[in-house]
């Protein structure tokens, strides 16, 4: 009788704690109104629990700051980290959008950038998912502050900080280094895409690879051209006659023997003096933390002689 008595007593104040529980699990979860980059109000849920991103970057900044694991879905180009992989893909190709797949997965919201166009935006919030516009950093020196912004925007203030202090202390190092080694600016022509070998591409200012051949203590022999994406003639590129040629189409299969081999590119100083470097072009065209990667590996290559000491 006393065990029934003790047992009636404690099923509802058992009852209680679970309700209790499953109350106050659903109030840890909130709402926020931020404003994104387009001076666009948008209602994020915190903690992320899901999120869809649409560009490799934004990818590569969620995994750093520790939500790889709540990445959903993303854009065709994010292929870093390895596990993300394995994760939905949301475009194709071209950048069109799959919306059928987005609602599918039903993501906290979406997080965008500079790609992804406004008819594509409004696609996805008339679906009911809130969408974050992250314009990109302008330089390689408001990366932190870029990575910090996400931080804000996700509820991972502290592990964004983190990255973020890393990173900046990073670009200081290159900076320091260079400058007290009294390096001089050699030219650099980098390689973007060589499918028509007569008439590759190259980048102009106004470009992060513009932007990193400059902190790494190089000049862009294609910075005064027109447009932030040109094709170059070999006529050119025998008039300014880089000291280093950088190719970044080297996932392309291009090497320094294939460069050397096209007409007329045996008599470029850079080739003849072995000054040909392969490089991975996402290291300078993502404005994520690998963007460090390759601002320390450029000017490795620019000026072995101050990182040798």
């Amino acid at each position: 009788m006393k065990k029934r008595i003790i047992f009636g007593i404690l099923l509802p104040v058992f009852l209680f704690i679970v309700q209790f529980s499953e109350v106050s699990s659903q109030t840890n979860t909130e709402s926020r109104i931020i404003m994104d980059d387009l001076g666009r109000e948008v209602v994020v849920k915190t903690p992320i629990q899901s999120v869809v991103s649409l560009a490799a970057s934004n990818t590569e900044i969620l995994c750093a700051i520790g939500l790889c694991d709540r990445i959903v879905g993303v854009d065709y180009s994010s292929d870093y980290p390895e596990e993300i992989k394995e994760v939905e893909k949301i475009t194709n190709f071209d950048m069109s959008i799959n919306l059928e797949k987005i609602l599918s997965l039903n993501p906290d919201f979406v997080l965008t950038a500079e790609l992804t166009s406004m008819d594509q935006i409004r696609s996805i919030e008339a679906l009911g998912i809130p969408v974050y516009y992250l314009q990109n950093p302008e330089s390689i020196d408001d990366l932190p502050a870029h990575i910090e912004k996400v931080g804000k925007i996700t509820g991972q203030v502290e592990e964004a900080q983190i990255v973020a202090n890393e990173l900046d202390k990073r670009i200081n190092a290159v900076d320091d280094l260079l400058a007290d080694c009294d390096a001089g600016n050699p030219s650099v022509f980098y390689e973007i895409d060589s499918t028509d070998p007569i008439k590759p591409w190259t980048t102009s200012s106004g470009t992060f690879i513009d932007n990193m051949i400059s902190k790494a203590g190089g000049t862009n022999v294609a910075a005064d051209l027109v447009g932030l994406y040109v094709q170059i003639s070999l006529e050119y590129l025998m008039i300014s006659d880089p000291d280093f040629i950088i190719l970044g189409d080297s996932k392309a299969g291009i090497t320094a023997d294939s460069v050397a081999q096209r007409t007329g590119w045996n008599e470029l100083k850079a080739v003849q003096n072995n000054a040909v470097f392969e490089f991975n072009d996402d290291l300078g065209s993502r404005p994520g933390p690998r963007l460090v990667d390759g601002l320390e590996q450029l000017a490795k290559i620019l000026h072995p002689e101050c990182f040798s000491k």
